[in-house]
Formats: structure tokens, sequence, C-alpha cells
């Protein structure tokens, strides 16, 4: 691995073990064996790789939805949706750390502009990315329009049901439970 690869691998072991407030220079150079310094020299700050860690996680948390979901050939897009649902409730305990880690990057998004720049354009592409899945489209042909609204309510979904797990895990609804509760929802408009 490279000296950036080994600083990122480093990163998200101290997200893990750390989370991402308490985490230091320090801390990701020791888990990663580089120096100190090739922190600034290759992410700028700790933060800048903080955030690149978190989002390269996220990302290949992402990822997973998408092999579940084409891995299940379901055609329609309610069938599509029942597996994105199912993957995402059966791997938030997998993915706890990650989680934590994340909702802390987007509380310190608040007070650092590159931060809230990198989250919010993670947050573009992840509504685009869940749009064209569920609707079973390449994600360029997914528009604003569409991005703005089946993306955002697929989005929001997946940071609502991560909010909730790490409240409380026992509080879930099955992936039956949600498409019912969507379904009740569009079904007096």
């Amino acid at each position: 691995m490279s000296q950036r690869e080994d600083l990122l691998a480093g990163a998200r072991r101290c997200l893990v073990e750390k989370g991402y407030a308490k985490t230091t220079a320090r801390d990701i150079a020791a888990a990663s064996g580089a120096h100190l310094a090739s922190i600034g020299y290759h992410f700028g700050s700790k933060d800048a790789l903080m955030n690149a860690a978190v989002l390269e996680a996220s990302g290949e948390w992402g990822d997973a939805f998408t092999r579940a979901v084409r891995a299940s050939r379901a055609e329609a897009p309610e069938d599509r949706m029942r597996v994105l649902l199912t993957s995402l409730l059966e791997t938030l305990p997998e993915q706890r750390d990650l989680l934590v880690s994340s909702v802390q990057a987007f509380s310190q998004a608040q007070f650092d502009e590159s931060m809230r720049a990198a989250l919010a354009a993670g947050i573009d592409e992840g509504r685009r990315e869940l749009a064209a899945l569920v609707l079973d489209l390449p994600a360029d042909a997914i528009d604003p329009a569409v991005a703005a609204g089946v993306g955002s309510v697929l989005y929001n979904l997946v940071a609502g049901y991560v909010l909730q797990y790490l409240m409380d895990p026992g509080s879930l609804p099955t992936a039956e439970q949600a498409l019912a509760g969507l379904r009740a929802l569009t079904a007096s408009s």
C-alpha cells in the first residue's frame, strides 16, 4: 500500500476505535505507521483525512446495497426497494462504528466549510445513486428533478433508519413494515 492508502486505513481504524471527534493526528499516524507530517502532505489536514475516510467507508457500505439489489434481479421498483431496505436493516449492526463516526462528521461539518462541501457532494451523489438503483437506471440518466424527488426520499429513509438504529436498535421496522408504511402514505395522495 502507498503511504496515502496507509493513512486512510489508519484513519478508518481510528474511526472505529475512537470515533471521529476523539481521533488525533498522532492516533492516525500511529495506526497507519506513517509520519505525522505525511497527513498534511497527502491530505492537507487531519480533518480532511478523516472526511476522506468517512466518505470512503460510507461509499463501500453503499456499494453493498448496490450489489444486493443487483444480485436480486428484482425488476419492479417496489421489489428493488424491498431488497434495498432489507440490506440496509441487516447491515446496520455490522456498520455501527462507521455510522457513529458519520453522524459525528455531520455535526462537525457545520464548523468546517470543506467538510460541509464534501459531505454535501456525497449526499448529492447518494441521492442520484439510490434513485438509479431503485429505478434500475444508470446514475447519469437520473436528472436533478428525479434526484431531488425519488433520491431524496430514499436518502432520507436511509439516514432516518441509521439515526433510529443508533438511538434504539430494537425500534426499527422490518422491510415489509417500512414498505407498508410507504404504500399507506402514497395511497392517500
